[in-house]
């Protein structure tokens, strides 16, 4: 299929915010597309050449790509950065560059969604002497054969800003549609695959073809996830009456996987850590017994000396580490806590009740404390025992509890029900905007990510404890990306490049999932997952939530200061 036909249907979708025609725009084309050509098509629509689960990167920076399009026009660097600089867009630089190209082809052949595929696909494959050169002549070959918009996408997948507003969601819609598939079974499908590529090509063969698939050792997929509960009678009346109770740890989410020996840990983020946690592994031989097999665990870091658990915060850096790593694991080692099991000896558990699934693993799991251990549980229908056990979780410095419906089916990617989680309540913080940086794309004209600063009395300072940019909307009601910016130019201070200092002027109430200790931030203290919920107008930049008080809801909502030492 050539490429151009793709490419009239990235504008088609580029041309709309409407969920439903862009459903319609991919349905049909994906009714005219063979099997052969299905799975790239799929990933070029996600503005991707790899599934979701795999861990290649092109590593195709910006300037690198103002060498491609120097490479493959002729326009000078300084020309190319003077136009990118107007439009924002290094794939419109490359569209305009095109259209004007210098250096003409003796021969022009037509692209193939094949070719743009495998081009791009070949990128991570080089290391070490000449990889620059080899990926510069990868990607210029495909724009000195490419019409000006052809060349615009390119430039855009390459970088992973394709901006053409298709979520999984208006993906899976649009597979349901043109395959005539219910959207509940894609949907499941995907969550265990974590490829639509592969779904699609499920897809095309039938509905008893999807219908077979389950979760493969060795493939992250979606975790399931609990609903937040407000206290235990709610607990209750969600749930029965009986139910079984865990430690909610602050640690980090792991799925292990074992393929006939072979192991290898997944986040629910789907990154594969097994490299960082190299020494778990013969902990995990020796003490679960299978051959094949998929544990739902988290694991949770603890001070060697003083054995006690540590904030999620404190070995969060060994997740992305690559260096010193056996270092690093002695300073900050992991007790893994073991809590579900979805699939053993090549046959899936999922579908087993609770109760079921929790006797499996007493069975195939030997406890090693500090090691590798099954989360601490007590089952009960009596509220007072409950909210001693949660009580406890607390004071060892736990998140809460995860309450757990004793008949519930393990159902990877959704928040169904069967599961409750129970953690303090923390009310919103007011902050204050002292910085952003401007935008990329369609949001190249607003500021478009904004660092937070409380208020430290003592220092009459305001001190940072992070950034922000969810929570703000492009368009509609609410707090708008248009509106902040509006609000925020009256008090730029400084700007350099992209960056804007601003002055301590506005102020916002932020939501959050927690507070932790940082060393990223001038306050020492970091949020979780914070978002805009609206602009607070009528407050003095004063007013706002102090480093004091923020320390003080920080050592409520985790009772563990003694044990972060």
């Amino acid at each position: 299929m050539e490429y151009i036909n793709l490419v009239e249907v990235y504008e088609e979708l580029e041309n709309t915010s409407k969920r439903l025609e862009k459903t319609k725009i991919i349905a049909d084309f994906l009714k005219k597309v063979k099997i052969e050509d299905i799975k790239q098509v799929i990933y070029l629509l996600q503005g991707s050449v790899f599934p979701k689960w795999d861990e290649r990167e092109l590593g195709i920076s910006s300037q690198l790509t103002l060498k491609v399009i120097h490479h493959s026009t002729g326009f000078s660097i300084k020309e190319i950065e003077s136009l990118w600089k107007k439009t924002g867009d290094l794939g419109l630089t490359a569209e305009e560059l095109v259209k004007q190209k210098r250096q003409s082809t003796l021969f022009h052949k037509t692209l193939t969604i094949d070719k743009v595929f495998t081009n791009i696909q070949k990128i991570p494959e080089f290391i070490g002497s000449g990889t620059v050169s080899k990926k510069i002549d990868l990607i210029a070959e495909l724009l000195s054969q490419a019409k000006p918009k052809e060349a615009k996408f390119i430039i855009r997948t390459i970088l992973g800003e394709l901006r053409i507003g298709v979520a999984e969601g208006v993906l899976r819609d649009s597979l349901a549609q043109a395959y005539d598939i219910d959207v509940k079974i894609l949907e499941k499908t995907a969550d265990m695959l974590m490829d639509y590529g592969e779904v699609a090509l499920l897809a095309i063969k039938g509905k008893k073809a999807i219908e077979k698939i389950g979760l493969i050792p060795g493939r992250p997929f979606k975790v399931m996830l609990a609903i937040r509960s407000e206290n235990i009678d709610e607990a209750f009346k969600a749930l029965g009456k009986k139910v079984q109770c865990e430690y909610k740890f602050d640690g980090f989410r792991s799925t292990i996987h074992n393929k006939d020996g072979n192991i290898q840990l997944f986040t629910r983020r789907l990154d594969n850590i097994t490299n960082q946690f190299k020494e778990l592994i013969p902990i995990i031989k020796e003490n679960v017994k299978g051959k094949n097999y998929i544990l739902d665990s988290e694991l949770v870091g603890y001070n060697p000396k003083s054995r006690n658990y540590l904030p999620f915060q404190s070995i969060s850096q060994r997740i992305k580490r690559k260096y010193d790593i056996k270092k690093i694991a002695k300073e900050f080692p992991v007790e893994i806590n073991i809590f579900d099991i979805v699939l053993y000896n090549g046959s899936s558990v999922m579908k087993n009740n609770l109760v079921e699934r929790r006797k499996l693993l007493e069975k195939i799991v030997n406890q090693v404390p500090k090691k590798i251990v099954l989360t601490k549980k007590i089952v009960s229908d009596n509220k007072k025992e409950i909210e001693k056990f949660y009580k406890e979780a607390l004071n060892n410095g736990m998140e809460g509890l995860m309450i757990k419906n004793l008949d519930s089916i393990y159902v990877p990617g959704r928040r169904v029900g069967g599961w409750l989680k129970l953690k303090p309540t923390m009310e919103n913080l007011d902050l204050v905007i002292t910085g952003a940086q401007w935008g990329e794309g369609k949001r190249v004209t607003w500021l478009s990510s904004f660092n937070l600063s409380c208020y430290d009395e003592p220092s009459k300072q305001f001190l940072e404890i992070g950034k922000v940019g969810t929570g703000i909307k492009e368009k509609s009601e609410g707090v708008t990306f248009q509106h902040l910016t509006k609000e925020l130019k009256k008090y730029v201070k400084e700007t350099k490049g992209k960056t804007v200092t601003l002055l301590p002027k506005l102020v916002v109430e932020i939501a959050y999932e927690e507070i932790q200790k940082s060393p990223t931030y001038a306050s020492g203290m970091a949020l979780r997952f914070p978002r805009i919920i609206r602009i607070r107008p009528e407050k003095s930049p004063y007013e706002v939530n102090t480093l004091k008080e923020i320390q003080t809801i920080f050592n409520k909502q985790k009772k563990i200061s003694s044990h972060s030492n």
